[in-house]
C-alpha cells in the first residue's frame, strides 16, 4: 500500500468508531509505518500494518516488527484475508532482519492468531504510555519469523508505544 489513513479505515468498516474493539482500554498507540491491504473491487478490504520496535526481554534489548491494524471487511471475515496481509507484513519484517514479530489482540482473537502460527507469551508485558509505563492489559503473542527460533525467556517489556 502506497498510503493508509483515516479513510483507508472506513473504506474496510464503514462508519465504525471502534472496529479494533480496544478503546475502552484508554491505550494510546504508535502508529504503524509498513502498511499492507487487499483491494477488491475498487475498495480496501483488508489491511496490517507493522513498525519495527525496541523490546527489553531479561534486560537484553531486540528489535522486533510489532503487528497491528489487521481489519477484514466484516462481509469478508473467514477467508483467509487477514492470513494472507499478515503473511506478506511479516514477510516484509523477515527480509529486513527481524527475528520475531509481537502483536497485542483481544482474547477472542488468540486462536484466529494461532492458526496463523502464533504463541501466547506466557508473560506479562509492560509497555509505555504518554503518563508512564503499565502492563499490557491484552494478550501478547510473538512469531518467530525466519528459522524456528524460540522467544527468549524473562521479563519482557516494550520500550515504545504498543503498536
Amino acid at each position: 500500500m502506497q498510503e493508509y489513513t483515516p479513510a483507508s479505515l472506513r473504506e474496510i468498516v464503514g462508519d465504525d468508531r471502534d472496529p479494533f474493539e480496544v478503546s475502552a482500554l484508554g491505550l494510546t498507540w504508535r502508529p504503524k509505518e509498513q502498511h499492507f491491504g487487499i483491494r477488491a473491487n475498487n475498495r480496501l478490504v483488508a489491511h496490517a500494518g507493522w513498525v519495527a520496535v525496541p523490546v527489553s526481554v531479561a534486560g537484553t534489548t531486540l528489535q522486533v516488527a510489532g503487528l497491528g491494524g489487521v481489519i477484514v471487511a466484516p462481509e469478508l471475515q473467514g477467508r483467509g484475508l487477514a492470513r494472507l496481509v499478515v503473511s506478506a507484513a511479516m514477510a516484509q519484517a523477515s527480509a529486513q532482519g527481524l527475528q520475531f514479530g509481537l502483536l497485542f489482540c483481544r482474547p477472542d482473537r488468540v486462536p484466529v492468531y494461532r492458526k496463523m502460527g502464533w504463541t501466547p507469551l506466557p508473560t506479562d508485558v509492560v509497555v509505555q504510555q504518554p503518563g508512564g509505563n503499565l502492563t499490557m492489559p491484552l494478550p501478547t503473542m510473538w512469531t518467530s519469523l525466519g528459522a524456528a527460533v524460540p522467544w527468549p525467556p524473562g521479563a519482557v517489556r516494550l520500550l515504545s508505544l504498543p503498536m
